[in-house]
């Protein structure tokens, strides 16, 4: 009754936009106030929750994702893609798609991406006969493949939390989230494929060429960041300190970064890894509150009570992330049932980089769905929209999304073969 009546008061503050990170701290020290604890355990357990080498890439990460965007990459990106597919129609929807995975390689945030490539991409569609729900529906499911391909920053976060290896995760993300690409292109093509109001541009060689030589310095970053993890001369903590010094050196090598706009770049990657971090640390309070109360081997107890099927199992956590994810902010839900689930996936014999992706995905689609879409407020700021308006338009484009959910609950054995095959 006692941990019922905290996730009460949670809910009810998070109903109160309280803000995630305090409607999870408030009300457990409260409970451990109430239950005789000290509040020094509850300060050694905040602090004990983010002194983790393998979190300090995640600041890094977002450090390198700001950097990338005031260095002007996205644009460039975008001047790539369009020059290789300006005759095809539906042309700016490939690509969106196409630019947030180039994008992605480099930010590892749906928010970063969101940010930079939604104030490029809708005004430029709505220009060339896209709608504007169109427009906003590409932009933010895009968006979503950053933090499924490497680096990304909810893969370290749940690599720290399960203890497995971050290089392995990175890896089984790779065709899931080139899978979410393709699957966005279909969608692209099913909802232009017969709007003749959608502006084409001509092709030319000279503009690919052109184009293609200002991307060849930012795609290295992706080859030093993920070339280094995967063959072992880096781990990712150390991957992204070099990528991050990398992206700052182009950025002041095309004269987007000054000593003076430095300031800026680093206060906006210190205020948002800060907000990731205050999260991590309240759920981990949390976190220990329940087991305390021995959540996890009720959670157990229950889910095992309900069924011995893995298929079943992956199903249960599917709809629990889906659910979490819509109220939740996707790193405080990782934070608080990763180590819940992670006992009862051992039980299952179900292997935890399969359950990570599975998570991670499931999240994201979180990031489009009201009340608490992050992506979703992006947009709306960004083209001065409707929640409603970017929700209908990115609706089509979660069905590829379900799908790879699909794939992963019946066939997780699939998401692990390209580490395997990697030796990680």
């Amino acid at each position: 009754m006692s941990v019922l009546l905290l996730c009460a008061v949670i809910a009810l503050l998070l109903l109160l936009r309280v803000p995630v990170a305090f409607a999870f701290i408030a009300p457990s020290l409260a409970f451990m106030l109430l239950t005789g604890q000290s509040l020094g355990l509850a300060l050694r357990l905040v602090a004990e929750s983010t002194a983790s080498f393998p979190l300090l890439a995640v600041p890094l990460f977002i450090l390198l994702g700001s950097l990338a965007n005031h260095a002007g990459i996205a644009e460039r990106l975008f001047d790539f893609a369009l020059a290789l597919l300006g005759r095809v129609r539906g042309n700016l929807g490939y690509v969106a798609v196409g630019t947030s995975v180039g994008f992605s390689w480099m930010s590892g945030s749906a928010v970063a991406d969101a940010a930079a490539l939604g104030k490029l991409q809708i005004p430029t569609m709505v220009r060339n006969g896209y709608s504007k729900r169109f427009a906003l529906g590409v932009t933010g499911a895009s968006s979503l493949i950053a933090p499924v391909m490497p680096p990304s920053i909810p893969a370290v976060i749940y690599a720290g939390l399960a203890a497995v290896s971050t290089g392995a995760l990175f890896a089984a993300s790779v065709v899931p989230a080139l899978l979410m690409a393709f699957g966005m292109c279909i969608v692209v093509f099913l909802l232009c494929r017969n709007n003749d109001d959608i502006v084409r541009t001509e092709f030319s060689w000279a503009s690919v060429a052109r184009t293609g030589r200002r991307v060849v310095a930012p795609l290295g970053a992706p080859v030093i960041i993920l070339g280094g993890i995967l063959g072992g001369l880096f781990t990712p903590t150390e991957a992204a300190a070099v990528g991050a010094a990398y992206m700052g050196l182009l950025g002041f090598a095309y004269r987007k970064l000054t000593l003076r706009t430095m300031p800026k770049v680093l206060v906006e990657a210190v205020v948002t890894s800060a907000a990731i971090m205050l999260i991590i640390a309240s759920a981990n309070l949390l976190g220990y509150v329940f087991a305390r109360e021995r959540v996890p081997q009720l959670m157990s107890d229950f889910v095992l009570g309900l069924t011995t099927n893995a298929t079943v199992f992956l199903l249960l956590v599917f709809l629990l992330a889906l659910v979490l994810g819509t109220v939740l902010d996707a790193t405080a839900v990782l934070t608080l049932i990763t180590p819940i689930l992670i006992p009862i996936s051992a039980a299952f014999d179900v292997d935890p980089i399969s359950l990570g992706v599975l998570v991670i995905i499931s999240l994201m689609i979180g990031l489009l769905t009201p009340p608490i879409g992050t992506v979703l407020f992006v947009l709306q700021a960004v083209a001065k929209a409707r929640m409603s308006e970017v929700f209908l338009g990115a609706l089509p484009f979660t069905v590829p999304l379900l799908l790879i959910c699909a794939g992963i609950i019946f066939f997780p054995d699939a998401v692990t073969y390209l580490p395997e095959r990697l030796g990680l």
